[in-house]
């Protein structure tokens, strides 16, 4: 594997990738579908907001516990 392998195509069709994938058990169509899920945040789960966020809206005190 070198430093210029730049997309996913590209990283799924290296020799040494394949064949760690092969003794792992895993697809090349396993990985993108993980990745494509990990991309749509999904609607039923629900959206937990950075700290920093929570902590700007907790300087009122009525808003924490």
């Amino acid at each position: 594997m070198n430093d210029s392998i730049s997309t996913l195509d590209e990283l799924l069709s290296d020799p040494m990738v394949l064949l760690v994938m092969e003794r792992d058990r895993v697809r090349p169509e396993q990985v993108r579908m993980l990745l494509e899920r990990v991309r749509r945040p999904s609607a039923e789960e629900p959206f937990v907001p950075p700290a920093h966020v929570i902590a700007r809206t907790c300087q009122k005190p009525w808003l924490c516990p």
